[in-house]
């Protein structure tokens, strides 16, 4: 069954920290932990890192 409706994957959070907040942090999140392609070596990545040279 589906949890959340609207909140994605901010809905660790609660009612904690306000919505607007919530939706700003919601749109960094998602883009942090979708996959991508690092542009260094080409490998698949499922989340970026800071760690990782840009």
């Amino acid at each position: 069954a589906k949890r959340t409706k609207k909140v994605g994957i901010v809905g660790k959070y609660g009612t904690r920290y306000g919505a607007s907040l919530r939706k700003m942090v919601k749109k960094i999140e998602i883009s942090q932990h979708a996959k991508y392609t690092c542009s260094f070596c080409g490998k698949g990545r499922s989340f970026t890192s800071l760690a990782m040279p840009p």
